[in-house]
């Protein structure tokens, strides 16, 4: 006979699950007692719920297992929200577990008491409260399947205080072994006749791409092809963005090189695509076809309607069609290898202008140069995300980690944490704007407790810098959005951790390379100048990407 919460702690052993994240309370307490008896779960104490769901959701991300997050009820429960859309719609398996008060009696009225169950019902695959020991392994071995089949997200499980007391004989039920779907002969030979066929493929690589079996596949098939691919901020890194067929990312949302070299398509190879991402190209009627490959069907709108669809294992599909296609010695896509190195040629005419403040060009080329390959960055949410999606080449995949989803503020830091978990060994930098950094440093204290290794770069320009920028563009005066911050060195030296500060971009290429390499939390205040972002981001692009 065990008792239930040993028997929650048994399953996660059971799913190989390595780390709970979270802010327990007195709802948990026999979870967490059943906890510290685990030899194969540690738990990362965090200092507030939000940052642990990010932490969880990006494990999920890098591991494809769910990351698990932990809290209490009432206001513990609401805390996790965002990370629950955060994962949900970033395709993030993450399974969050909060406490509740006796179900069967209670003496404390309603106090504290939400319906977290229905409240978590709209943001997950699946939520469910435990009203019995016996369930529990069921639930749970449910609740794990969800989260990380196609496409992964967020699950949501309740523990009340008397049911993790109860004492029930039920055993961990084991993941079962299963393959995914593989997509059906004939439409994947029906892409490839038509891709045979056309006069210049283009591929676009989304969201859903991002599986490691999946870069190999595409790899394999951009090398055999020789087709232009672009990605969607969410694609970054799936095939090496040094390709030479690599045209370039659609960062925004228009009017950008990479929209002129789709524009000159016959035939989208659209791989991966999520809805949630806003869309690098919109359909219509007689326009350009569009092959969709995905673990699932189109969702079809007045925008978006393909021709043919490959629904299945998107690495089986392209390892299909990799096998069988044979190069068309007629494609033409001169065009778009000229829009290709028109975006590069625009992107590196900046790069060296060392002017400080920073200007972002310029610091997107110089952390491309200090970081190896397989070093990754942690982006906030913010104008500067735009200029690293852009301007960026990742070389590998989940090695540029932006949200273009929930676009939630505050998942930085959190972020390069859990990467740091996941890969010990690799130089991790998290990339913050002052308002999201500020929105969870807290963690600087949880990054410093556990001993990490980590940079930490804020971008200084004491202001909501995008919604500063947008405001401008719909010609509104500059109000509401500025604000002061603290001397973020000494911040950083109050938590334990190493504080810098940019004095000049001279300086800037070896102060980071010393923080890469050093032992320690590292964090540096880069003052940043966004005073060009609204000329070259919306004018000058547009004019020179039509002008091509």
């Amino acid at each position: 006979m065990t008792k239930a919460s040993d028997l929650v702690v048994q399953c996660l052993e059971s799913e190989g699950v390595e780390y709970v994240f979270g802010v327990p309370g007195e709802e948990n307490l026999d979870f967490l007692d059943s906890l510290s008896r685990s030899d194969t779960i540690r738990l990362i104490l965090t200092r507030h719920e939000q940052a642990a769901g990010f932490m969880a959701a990006t494990y999920g991300r890098h591991t494809g297992k769910a990351g698990v997050c932990l809290s209490t009820l009432g206001p513990g429960a609401t805390n996790l929200v965002t990370a629950a859309a955060y994962a949900q719609l970033g395709g993030m398996p993450m399974m969050m577990l909060t406490g509740q008060k006796p179900i069967k009696k209670s003496k404390q009225g309603r106090f504290q008491i939400l319906d977290v169950v229905d409240m978590m019902g709209p943001i997950t695959k699946y939520t469910h409260q435990f009203a019995s020991a016996d369930n529990i392994p069921s639930r749970m071995r449910e609740a794990f399947r969800l989260a990380e089949e196609e496409k992964p997200g967020a699950v949501h499980l309740e523990l009340p205080e008397d049911i993790a007391r109860e004492i029930t004989d039920s055993q961990p039920i084991p993941a079962s072994l299963k393959r995914r779907p593989i997509a059906e002969a004939k439409s994947v030979s029906a892409a490839i006749r038509r891709i045979e066929a056309a006069r210049a493929p283009i591929l676009v690589i989304g969201a859903g791409a991002n599986r490691t079996q999946t870069s190999r596949m595409l790899t394999r098939f951009v090398e055999k092809t020789g087709i232009p691919f672009v990605t969607s901020q969410l694609g970054k890194g799936v095939v090496d963005e040094r390709s030479p067929h690599f045209v370039g990312c659609a960062a925004l949302s228009s009017g950008d090189f990479v929209h002129r070299a789709i524009e000159a398509a016959d035939v989208i190879v659209n791989i991966g695509h999520d809805v949630i991402e806003k869309p690098p190209f919109f359909m219509k009627p007689g326009g350009t076809e569009v092959i969709h490959v995905n673990f699932r069907s189109a969702e079809v709108d007045p925008v978006y309607f393909p021709q043919i669809e490959v629904v299945g294992d998107i690495a089986n599909a392209i390892w299909q069609m990799a096998e069988d296609i044979v190069p068309n010695p007629d494609w033409d896509f001169s065009f778009m290898h000229t829009a290709r190195d028109a975006g590069a040629a625009n992107i590196a005419r900046d790069a060296g202008d060392a002017r400080f403040p920073i200007y972002p060009q310029h610091l997107v080329e110089v952390v491309r140069a200090v970081m190896p390959s397989d070093g990754i960055i942690a982006l906030d949410n913010g104008v500067y995300k735009l200029w690293f999606a852009r301007n960026y080449r990742a070389h590998q995949p989940n090695t540029v980690l932006l949200d273009n989803a929930l676009a939630s503020m505050g998942a930085g830091l959190p972020s390069a944490m859990a990467s740091r978990l996941v890969y010990p060994e690799a130089r991790i930098m998290a990339i913050c704007g002052d308002g999201g950094f500020m929105m969870n440093s807290q963690e600087l204290e949880t990054a410093v407790r556990l001993g990490m290794q980590l940079v930490v770069l804020i971008l200084n320009d004491n202001s909501y810098g995008m919604i500063r920028w947008k405001q401008a563009d719909m010609g509104f005066r500059d109000f509401g959005l500025s604000y002061g911050n603290p001397d973020f060195v000494a911040y950083a030296q109050a938590y334990g951790a190493h504080g810098h500060r940019v004095t000049d971009a001279a300086g800037l290429p070896d102060l980071l390379r010393t923080c890469l390499e050093a032992p320690g939390v590292h964090v540096i205040d880069c003052t940043i100048d966004y005073s060009d972002n609204d000329r070259i981001l919306n004018r000058e692009l547009k004019t020179l990407s039509a002008a091509i």
